[in-house]
């Protein structure tokens, strides 16, 4: 079963973004290994609370990122 693990800032991504990451995701996947691999392909949608990221030693936050 082919997994993808997506960690995100909380509240940077609507419902209808998060539908389009996922679909996007499994749809990478099944170019890679094939029709078959869709029913199987499990895409894990973390949100990471705000502040919880950092880059480069500074804090990044919703402010910072923006909503998708």
């Amino acid at each position: 079963m082919p997994f993808a693990n997506l960690k995100v800032p909380a509240g940077t991504l609507t419902s209808e973004s998060k539908k389009k990451l996922q679909d996007a995701v499994t749809d990478a996947i099944v170019d890679v290994y094939g029709e078959r691999a869709r029913s199987t392909t499990l895409v894990l949608l973390e949100e990471v609370a705000d502040g919880g990221w950092s880059l480069g030693g500074t804090i990044l936050n919703e402010a910072m990122l923006g909503r998708v």
